[in-house]
């Protein structure tokens, strides 16, 4: 989700906000900006031209990959431009979009701060394949299911809250990742730490830090690289 890249900054208002970053947009026309948007965990950042501001609109010419995801998420990061008179982010909330054309109408803007490009480790997301867990703690096994994962850490969803780890505990993981070329399933064994815990009722999801050895470590870069061809793949035939 859009939301979870960023947080949102209120400098006034949000209406004055919105009228101020209008005001500034408009002196802008014929500019070239940053835009930042998200599939399936993969960043997806290309240069788009501001065509035109009119209505409390602002029309962006955008790249094909960068239309089509903005189309998913209804929303786009645009990075603080160097003629900015403030050092936030922008978010625009989508009005039209047209990928063939490669048109993007963005309005109800604010100020935000982008975290995601915080990040030491790209992520990537799971969704269509295979991806159980089990966690060793406190001589149980617990099942999960992947969420998504990085050479970092992963977030894992637990069916069950009576065997939740606490905070800092230390585990281990087998990981059961299920890759396409060649079709298989790899299990990666790995020790991690527990550093969150998004909710305590099930299904509940825990944020684990790995500690990988040699082995794993090359291992989980090996998957989640081709995770990220598969992504990027996928991303290229849904622009087509």
């Amino acid at each position: 989700m859009l939301f979870s890249y960023y947080d949102k900054v209120v400098r006034g208002t949000e209406h004055e906000d919105n009228l101020v970053i209008l005001q500034f947009l408009k002196g802008m026309v014929g500019q070239t900006f940053s835009f930042l948007n998200y599939y399936k965990e993969i960043p997806v950042s290309y240069d788009a031209r501001l065509l035109s501001v009119e209505n409390e609109m602002a029309e962006f010419e955008v790249h094909e990959y960068q239309a089509k995801v903005i189309a998913l998420e209804k929303k786009a990061l645009i990075r603080s431009h160097e003629k900015s008179p403030v050092t936030e982010d922008l978010v625009g909330d989508v009005f039209y979009v047209n990928t063939a054309r490669r048109r993007v109408i963005l309005t109800r803007f604010h100020y935000a701060r982008i975290r995601s490009d915080l990040r030491r480790f790209v992520r990537v997301c799971l969704d269509g394949h295979r991806a159980d867990a089990d966690l060793y703690y406190n001589n149980e096994i617990i099942p999960a299911v992947v969420r998504d994962i990085s050479l970092g850490g992963v977030a894992l969803q637990l069916s069950t809250s009576e065997l939740l780890p606490e905070l800092g505990a230390e585990v281990n993981l087998i990981l059961k990742l299920e890759s396409s070329d060649p079709p298989s399933v790899r299990e990666i064994g790995i020790a991690g730490t527990i550093v969150k815990v998004l909710n305590n009722t099930a299904p509940c999801t825990c944020i684990l830090e790995f500690h990988p050895d040699r082995h794993s470590q090359q291992a989980l870069a090996y998957y989640i690289n081709q995770r990220q061809v598969e992504i990027i793949r996928e991303l290229k035939e849904l622009a087509s």
